[in-house]
């Protein structure tokens, strides 16, 4: 994963790989969990919540970082993108003794219900809004689309752990390490 670099089709100040992505993703689905726990009421499973996160893009391993234009340009692109991520992480999952392949089944190729799926979601979005944010911070214009339409996209996952997140937590990446002290 940290041989596979992410934006491939941006002017990047900063690079960012899948592996580095996966770590930031899983801190913020992290995050997520918490929030929805103690202020939402929720009972999520936190620490199994960071590990698919984790996981969540470990099939470009063998795909590739297929960029978002491209991935979800139509339903007929999309559905089969989805299908050549399932045969990756069978792929995978084959590559393992059959007793770990068990145990990462659930996390290369989960069946949770639509909220624990819809945060890895926001958490993976947030990511890519972080990413926005840092590139933007070293006068990079050209991610000024991106942040809007990451943040757009966040919105639209009806999701009030993102949005708490949102609110509280992404205005402070927009400062400087001197801000922060």
């Amino acid at each position: 994963m940290k041989y596979i670099e992410r934006w491939a089709l941006m002017r990047n100040s900063l690079r960012e790989n899948v592996s580095e992505h996966s770590l930031e993703t899983a801190m913020v689905a992290h995050a997520l969990a918490i929030i929805g726990n103690c202020r939402l009421g929720m009972d999520y499973d936190i620490e199994h919540i960071a590990l698919l996160a984790m996981y969540h893009d470990c099939t470009e391993i063998i795909t590739g970082d297929m960029p978002t234009p491209v991935k979800y340009y139509n339903t007929e692109i999309k559905d089969a993108y989805k299908e050549i991520e399932v045969n990756a992480a069978k792929n995978l999952l084959s590559r393992l003794p059959e007793d770990m392949a068990l145990e990462y089944e659930k996390y290369l190729l989960p069946k949770e219900d639509a909220s624990v799926m819809r945060l890895i979601k926001a958490a993976d979005k947030i990511s890519a809004l972080i990413k926005c944010i840092e590139e933007e911070k070293t006068g990079n214009r050209e991610f000024n689309h991106a942040r809007e339409s990451t943040f757009k996209a966040i919105r639209e996952l009806e999701c009030k752990e993102a949005e708490i997140f949102c609110e509280e937590f992404v205005p402070e990446y927009e400062k400087t390490l001197d801000e922060l002290n």
